[in-house]
């Protein structure tokens, strides 16, 4: 079975960078009956919070990507210290006392003597004296993981061959000073344990997953499946940021983007697949195929979005409104009624504007009153349909003259009081004959 995970950090709110990797793992298990793991990375205390984790789970509920299962780093932090200890038994983790200071003078003097910057394993060669100095200094080892020094190669599903050798690596840090672990230990362990069998990140992981190979080797255990997918930007070019909020999930929410719109998009941006809106994810898993990514840096662009979301509209039939629109008080809102006016929405909330121009009292424009009365008189008895409209038009025409922009837009702004909207044939009969007489007259509709 197919077992992915999706593992963000809950130290600031979801953009749609992220929620575009949650999506890819998403779709990929749903593809092949799958599993999907959501895994808060929340080891690091200071920085993650309930409120981003909460926030999160609100952010995938909300977009339909419900999880099978839900794990927590930092309540596995007993089982990472115990494979630590393996590790260092098998002499696969060892001991660096230098500060960050002397890390980053080392770095700077191998960039300048263009080399790059890889650690010099210093702490392999540290005698007993020296580490008496430094324990008498306060200082506390970070723990590295030692590389082996060969080939390392896997088949990537987006890049294709991807390859490494060991010794172009540096060995990465798996617990800090403070005996807190980096994302390498804990993630690879959790890999494991969790039998995740392909992993769909970012690029900016690649050289992450060569050390990972090794790490997992070193645990027993095969790698999973790896696929690297270019980071997502905005328009611009510029990277998305947790930090500083960009795009964030709530913020599409709170500007009236449809969460089938987003998936419609995120799922196919930077693919070979059009993108056109899905009223479900189900439509989405059917045709994924990660594997069409492409390579290129992919630009998230709002106004793409805009007209995805409205196109999403268009063509949402009206039982998947309908409790909508009554939570927010539509009360007469009903089938003619949606499929009247839901070609002319942007965001679903427009609705309420033509809800009230239907069925509300509202402000029109008479312009002249003598144009008024005279199509008034004209209006044809009810009952109204969709035949009303054009038999109403004919008779104005023919009666009295009026036509083209004389005739329409006055029409328009006395009915509905706005110069655009949709088709007034299908709203004629929702307004119905007593107020559309009240506004011809420029009155108040009243309890009509």
């Amino acid at each position: 079975m197919t077992v992915v995970r999706f593992a963000p950090s809950p130290t600031g709110y979801l953009h749609v960078g992220n929620i575009r990797m949650a999506l890819a793992n998403w779709l990929h298990a749903r593809s092949s009956n799958g599993r999907f793991i959501l895994r808060l990375d929340d080891t690091d205390k200071e920085r993650s919070t309930h409120e981003y984790a909460t926030s999160i789970e609100e952010d995938l509920k909300w977009l339909g990507l419900e999880w099978d299962q839900l794990e927590r780093q930092s309540a596995r932090l007993d089982r990472y210290r115990e494979t630590l200890e393996k590790l260092k038994t098998a002499g696969r983790v060892y001991a660096c006392y230098e500060t960050s200071e002397e890390l980053d003078y080392k770095r700077k003097r191998q960039r300048s003597q263009g080399k790059p910057p890889i650690y010099d394993r210093s702490g392999l060669e540290l005698d007993a004296a020296k580490l008496r100095e430094y324990e008498a200094e306060g200082r506390k080892p970070h723990w590295r993981f030692k590389l082996d020094h060969n080939d390392i190669k896997f088949d990537d599903l987006v890049r294709g061959p991807v390859h490494f050798h060991g010794s172009n690596l540096s060995d990465p840090v798996l617990v800090r000073g403070d005996g807190t672990y980096l994302y390498m230990l804990p993630s690879a362990v959790d890999d494991v344990d969790m039998a995740v069998t392909d992993v769909i990140r970012g690029e900016d992981h690649v050289a992450n997953t060569a050390v990972q190979i090794q790490l997992f080797e070193a645990l027993g255990a095969l790698p999973p499946t790896f696929a690297h997918t270019p980071l997502l930007t905005d328009i611009s070019g510029k990277g998305l940021s947790k930090r500083l909020g960009s795009m964030t999930v709530n913020s599409m929410r709170e500007d009236g983007v449809e969460a089938m719109a987003l998936n419609s998009y995120l799922a196919r941006i930077g693919t070979s697949d059009s993108i056109m809106p899905c009223i479900s994810l189900d439509d989405l898993a059917v045709d994924f195929d990660i594997s069409h990514t492409g390579r290129g840096t992919p630009k998230f662009d709002p106004e793409q979005l805009k007209t995805l979301n409205a196109a999403l509209l268009h063509a949402t039939p009206i039982e998947d409104v309908y409790a909508r629109m009554l939570g927010l008080g539509l009360h007469r809102a009903n089938a003619d009624f949606w499929m009247a006016v839901r070609s002319n929405l942007e965001r679903f909330e427009d609705v309420i504007l033509w809800h009230k121009v239907c069925f509300d009292d509202i402000e029109t424009v008479i312009e002249d009153v003598s144009f008024g009365k005279a199509v008034a008189d004209l209006l044809p008895v009810e009952p109204w349909d969709e035949t009303t409209w054009k038999k109403w038009i004919e008779k104005i025409k023919e009666k009295k003259g009026y036509k083209g922009k004389n005739l329409f837009l006055p029409l328009r702004l006395a009915l509905s009081g706005l110069d655009h909207g949709p088709e007034l044939k299908m709203l004629l009969p929702l307004i119905g004959r007593a107020r559309v007489m009240q506004r011809l007259e420029g009155k108040k509709d009243g309890n009509v």
